[in-house]
């Protein structure tokens, strides 16, 4: 029996095994951002000690940075706590450090992949649970708490539980304006947000294979949501055209042994997994979130369920999420007036979220009710803009770009979502809060952002062009 490829990445990394207990895993790359950083530090501070493998760890600021004036000082004193307190310790511990307005800094989850740091093969980690991002490039990648950060800075291994493995095939092919967020808000809304939990995800089938690699990324980003450990994609010819000649990938005899490492990460013909699921593109549509968390989710022209549809263990929690909302059951959301309209994070700020959501508002001019955040994912997402002019198309509509960062994906920084308004988010949460005490979260694609920024309500993009 052929073994899964979640099963040849993580064997090939384990260390030792512990008696009646996890296994020690090799970790090949850390990332660290400012929130999840400061107590992992101290700790070896405390201890006396040094990371043990330095140039395998790169740092940026990103949850908590500023999307304008970033060359002036942050103003929200924790904010530049944070931020400045990252910058000394990666100089402390003689880590890669990208700061603010450095060309290399953007989201965490966006800069990885684009820099060629995130590779296939390798086990990567980071103190925030949408680490799972990297999965798209046929790595096993998952988020780890603050003092696993510590654990592997100061020895480059981490104790960990194999997870179950799970394959989720979708085949055919995605209809018009249906995109890879509609594709994980569907999964979602079919296995709800604890439907994984226990597994690690491999993601198959024509549909997947399809899927651009920004389109991977958006998928694997949403793993977590799902309850999964992390979500990944087998590597293949779309993977390593990517890759190549991006900063940190290998180059010249390295990149040819890469590659042909790179071609046998796949899982076997006959392997068996824990878990295995199957879904039709065809039967996907643009999506929409009407609840409180990103399994509460429908196609854009469906209904909310109605109370009778509901399990009886959860009719309490339901409504509660829809009266946070301001929703009914059974209340079609097409037409509902927008108020904010966020396009960006690790989910979606990438070059192919912007060209998308520049194609729908492309002649048009936003909606003069409705207020627009276009965040990039990273200087270098902010450049391809620029070159591709797509900074004027948007610019003519009537929108503005703001500097990389996470901006109104959480509420860690300047760009918070005022109490009461509703925002059409590209982002990864639509829990209670989550984008601004009070701030009501409906999650979508970039398409369907874009065409709610134009029409001041909830747009079936579909009708637009």
């Amino acid at each position: 029996m052929a073994n899964t490829l979640f099963d040849k990445i993580w064997d090939q990394h384990v260390v030792q095994h512990v008696e009646d207990g996890p296994q020690q895993l090799y970790i090949d790359r850390l990332y660290c951002h400012e929130v999840t950083s400061p107590q992992a530090f101290a700790g070896l501070r405390a201890r006396g000690i040094k990371c043990f493998r330095p140039e395998k760890i790169f740092c940026m600021p990103d949850h908590n940075t500023p999307t304008h004036d970033q060359d002036k000082p942050i103003e929200d004193p924790v904010s530049k706590t944070q931020v400045d307190t990252l910058a000394k310790n990666a100089e402390e511990f003689g880590l890669n450090h990208f700061g603010m307005l450095n060309p290399k800094n953007g989201i965490i989850h966006v800069v990885g992949p684009e820099r060629g740091l995130s590779l296939p093969g390798m086990t990567i980690v980071c103190g925030d649970s949408h680490t799972s991002t990297h999965g798209a490039m046929g790595a096993v990648a998952f988020g780890i708490g603050t003092s696993e950060v510590e654990m592997v800075m100061a020895s480059q291994c981490i104790l960990q539980q194999k997870p179950k493995s799970m394959r989720i095939n979708i085949e055919g092919k995605l209809g018009k304006d249906v995109t890879a967020k509609d594709v994980a808000l569907y999964l979602m809304s079919k296995l709800t947000t604890s439907g994984a939990t226990g597994y690690f995800v491999e993601y198959a089938g024509s549909a997947v294979r399809d899927l651009s690699m920004e389109g991977r990324l958006t998928l694997c980003n949403l793993s977590i949501e799902m309850g999964a450990r992390g979500g990944f994609i087998a590597p293949d010819e779309k993977t390593f055209e990517y890759i190549k000649g991006r900063e940190y990938a290998p180059k010249g005899d390295e990149w040819d042994k890469a590659v042909e490492y790179w071609k046998t990460l796949k899982s076997g013909d006959d392997a068996v997994f824990d878990k295995e699921l199957n879904f039709k593109a065809e039967d996907i549509e643009p999506m929409v979130t009407y609840g409180t968390n990103p399994g509460m989710g429908m196609g854009i022209t469906q209904e909310i369920p109605s109370l009778d549809s509901i399990p009886e263990a959860g009719k309490a929690s339901f409504l509660k999420s829809l009266e946070y909302m301001g929703f009914q059951p059974g209340q079609k959301l097409l037409g509902t007036p927008v108020d904010y309209v966020f396009l960006g994070a690790c989910t979606n700020g990438r070059i192919e979220d912007f060209r998308a959501f520049a194609s729908v508002v492309k002649g048009k001019k936003k909606a003069e009710n409705v207020t627009a955040w276009l965040v990039p994912g990273s200087w270098m997402v902010l450049d391809q803009i620029k070159e591709e002019g797509l900074d004027k198309v948007l610019e003519e509509a009537g929108f503005q770009i703001r500097q990389p960062g996470c901006s109104a994906c959480l509420a860690m920084n300047d760009d918070k979502i005022p109490a009461g308004k509703l925002a059409v988010s590209t982002s990864n949460r639509n829990f209670e809060g989550r984008q601004g005490p009070g701030a009501r979260t409906v999650l979508a694609s970039p398409l369907v952002a874009a065409a709610a920024a134009v029409t001041g309500v909830i747009t079936d993009p579909r009708t637009l062009n």
